[in-house]
Parts: structure tokens; C-alpha cells; sequence
């Protein structure tokens, strides 16, 4: 009797410990020793807690694999640890958010009714609600006060400081993923009203299927870094690059097919793979970049301009060193929907300051006229006749031709190192640009 006692004292004290431990001893039937994603996911989160370099964590997993209810279960034992922390949850909704509260708070008021169940405060017995501060959104341990505000985009979160912020899916579906505004306003929410209210040294948690390269998840890994936060990433995909499944348990290969099927690649992608949906059809996947310092040798130096077609349109003109082996260095740049009497004089100097040698101008819809402008411009502003001036029909369709191009431009043209700060309509356009489907001009 005595030794099962002491075994089970030993499997409390290391539930305490670790994590995933705690987790396995309250939730055996999912959370299994088997289930090595979950060890990995748990671990990570502890670490992640008790680390003093990183600030944010961003955990992207897919549907049926534990994420709401592992960050749900963190906060249990995070609480149970440590009677004075302060968390704030935000979720899509109110009802969402009163739902993760009241798991947690359910959590550590269930009484224990069979032996063989092991509940939260056998682990923490001194965890428990203070009486009469049990609402369903704010409230506070025995020997705390108000430890926990559950909210929401549009809900309060004034006169709370958090230790710990954890963000749980705030996208509902595809149509929201898709819309500008509600992406715009999801990130206005965290830095206005959550990034507000955390205390010096506290800790965010995101977790949400990753669904647009905007969405909360994707802003985070992107803008907090130049903000000075430490961001640290876990991406699971279900379906794993080597044709295993993440969990056979919980989804088969034939489950998975079937699921997918039935949805659009660009949906399926994004909650299964975490691939975003703006991104899942990008022509160009990956673009090279030099360092500014270390330019090779060029040949000649070149320009190529795609005229505007409308006034809707963006004139794009590159300017470039092609090397001995036929490499392009992009040298300058110009993407703009400005009129020709702005972009004439502008694309002039920028020929001359970079000794362009030939320059290439689609002669279509006006392109004609503009070369000869340009060419003009050059001899009486600049008193130059080095670059040769190249006007041309273009007669193959815009759409075949950049897609038939877009393995060669992966492989031979180059950006300078920091080109996304320098030219951001660029970087944004070359970046997004769709192999299907609406893009922009």
C-alpha cells in the first residue's frame, strides 16, 4: 500500500516537473507517450515559459491535434505552479473565449470521484478557485487576485496586466482569412489592447491554424522581430514532407485524402499543411538575393520597362547587370502607377545614373511614344547618348509569358539583400503573385 502510495507521490511530483507529464496524467487517453508530436508540442511549451531569451511563440498545428486544448491544459499548470500569474486568453469570439475559460476553471475545481482519475489538484492541492470569484471571464485563485480574463476582439481587457497572453484561432473560415479588414483589425486588437497589457518580461503564445501571410500568426513572425521581440516558431504539418502522417491515431493518410479532397487545395493546405492560402498558388516560390557589397563583373548593364496599359496599371521597369555566365543583378527598380510625365523623366535618370548600356521598352499601348521620350530626355536633360535605346512589339500574352519565365527568374535573377524595405510594392506584388486567379495589374 505504502509503495503504491509513494509511486503515485513520485508520478505527481514529475507531473509538476514537466508538462507533458501533467498532461499525460489528466488526459492519458490523448495524451500519450506514443504520440511523439505531443511530447515534442508539451516540451516546447515548457521551454518556451521557462526560457528568459524568447518573448513570443507562434504554434501553427492542424485541426483534431490537441493545439486549443494543450494551450488550454498549459494554463492549468502554469496556475498550478504558480499561484501568482496573471494570463489573458483571447479567442474569435466571447463564447469561444468563455469556453477555453471554463475548461480551465472546470479544470481545477473538479473534485476527485474515482481513484483511478487523476484530477488537477491532485498534482496542486493547494489550486483552487476563490469563492465567490468564479465568473465564467475574470477570476482569481485562493491566494491570487483575478489571475485569469478570458476575452476577445471588441472585448475588454482594461485594468488587467498579464504575465501571459495566449491567443487561441481567431480566424473562423476562409471568407474572414480573405478579408483585409478583419486581418487589419485582428492585428490592431493584439497591438493595442493585448501588447498593452503585458507586463515587463511577459510571454505571448499564438495558436492558430496558419491561414494568410497576414493573419496574426504571419505579422507576428514577421513585424515583432524588427519590434525587438525574440519570436520563436512550431509548425506542424499533418501531413509530414516525407508522406508520413503527423499522428496515424488521430488521422490516416486514406482519412486525410478524403477530408481533402473535398475541399479547395488552397483551404486544405492551409489547415492541414499550414501553408497560407495568398501563398499556396504564388508563382514565385523562393527569389535569390547578393549582397550589395560583393557585386560581380558585369558584362552590360541593362534595363527592361513594361509600360502601363492603363491607368490602373503599374509601369515596371528593372534595371540590371548581366554577368559573364548570364546572371541578373537587379540594380534599381521602378513599379509605380504614376503618369507618364512623372515616370518619363524619372526612368531617364535613373538610365543615366547607372550607365545603363541598352534598355529594352515594350512598344505597345504607347510604349512607342514613351521610348522616344525617354530617348529624348536623355540627350537634352542629360547630354547622353550611351544607352541605346530598344523599343519593341511585344506580342506574346503578359499572363504565358511571366509564367513560362517564372523557373528561370527563380534561378538567374537576384534582389539586393533588404530589397522587400526598399521596394515594398515590388516585393509585395513579385511575392504574392498568383499562377491562377486574380492578380493585380
Amino acid at each position: 500500500m505504502n509503495n503504491k502510495i509513494n509511486l503515485q507521490e513520485a508520478k505527481y511530483a514529475l507531473a509538476r516537473k514537466d508538462f507533458f507529464f501533467y498532461c499525460h496524467l489528466t488526459a492519458p487517453k490523448f495524451y500519450k507517450t506514443s504520440r511523439q508530436y505531443l511530447v515534442d508540442l508539451c516540451g516546447s511549451l515548457q521551454s518556451f515559459i521557462e526560457s528568459k531569451e524568447d518573448d513570443v511563440l507562434v504554434v501553427n498545428v492542424g485541426p483534431r491535434h490537441g493545439k486549443s486544448r494543450t494551450g488550454g491544459k498549459f494554463v492549468e499548470w502554469i496556475l498550478g505552479q504558480d499561484h501568482s500569474k496573471k494570463i489573458m486568453t483571447g479567442s474569435y469570439n466571447e463564447t469561444l473565449s468563455t469556453t477555453f475559460s471554463k475548461s480551465v476553471r472546470n479544470a481545477i475545481m473538479e473534485e476527485k470521484a474515482d481513484e483511478n482519475i487523476t484530477v488537477l489538484n491532485d498534482i496542486f492541492p493547494d489550486t483552487n478557485i476563490k469563492r465567490g470569484d468564479g465568473a465564467m471571464n475574470l477570476w482569481g485563485l485562493e491566494d491570487g487576485f483575478q489571475n485569469y480574463l478570458a476575452t476577445s476582439p471588441g472585448g475588454t481587457a482594461t485594468g488587467f496586466g498579464a504575465d501571459i497572453i495566449l491567443i487561441d484561432d481567431l480566424i473562423k473560415n476562409a471568407l474572414e482569412a480573405n478579408n483585409a479588414l478583419v486581418l487589419d483589425n485582428h492585428w490592431e486588437w493584439f497591438v493595442n489592447t493585448m501588447l498593452s497589457r503585458l507586463e515587463t518580461g511577459g510571454k505571448i503564445i499564438i495558436i492558430m491554424t496558419r491561414w494568410h501571410s497576414k493573419d496574426l500568426a504571419g505579422r507576428a513572425l514577421t513585424e515583432l522581430p524588427d519590434l525587438g521581440y525574440n519570436v520563436k516558431h512550431i509548425n506542424m504539418k499533418t501531413l509530414q514532407d516525407d508522406g508520413t502522417m503527423l499522428c496515424d491515431e488521430i488521422l490516416t493518410r486514406e482519412e486525410y485524402e478524403r477530408k481533402t479532397k473535398a475541399m479547395s487545395p488552397e483551404i486544405a493546405s492551409a489547415n492541414y499543411q499550414q501553408e497560407p492560402i495568398d501563398l499556396k498558388g504564388k508563382l514565385y516560390s523562393q527569389l535569390k538575393e547578393y549582397d550589395p557589397s560583393a557585386i560581380p563583373k558585369f558584362k552590360r548593364i541593362s534595363a527592361y520597362t513594361d509600360t502601363a496599359d492603363t491607368g490602373k496599371d503599374y509601369l515596371a521597369s528593372y534595371i540590371y547587370g548581366e554577368t559573364f555566365d548570364n546572371e541578373a543583378y537587379i540594380l534599381d527598380t521602378i513599379y509605380t502607377k504614376e503618369p507618364m510625365e512623372i515616370t518619363e523623366p524619372l526612368l531617364a535618370r535613373k538610365l543615366f545614373e547607372h550607365n545603363v548600356n541598352i534598355a529594352h521598352i515594350e512598344s505597345n499601348n504607347g510604349g512607342r511614344g514613351y521610348a522616344r521620350s525617354v530617348e529624348r530626355i536623355l540627350k537634352e536633360t542629360y547630354q547622353s547618348n550611351k544607352t541605346k535605346i530598344d523599343w519593341f512589339h511585344q506580342s506574346k500574352n503578359k499572363q504565358a509569358r511571366i509564367l513560362s519565365g517564372s523557373t528561370w527568374v527563380m534561378d538567374h535573377v537576384y534582389f539586393p539583400i533588404g530589397w522587400r524595405n526598399k521596394w515594398p510594392e515590388l516585393y509585395k506584388a513579385l511575392t504574392t503573385y498568383q499562377r491562377e486567379g486574380k492578380n493585380a495589374n
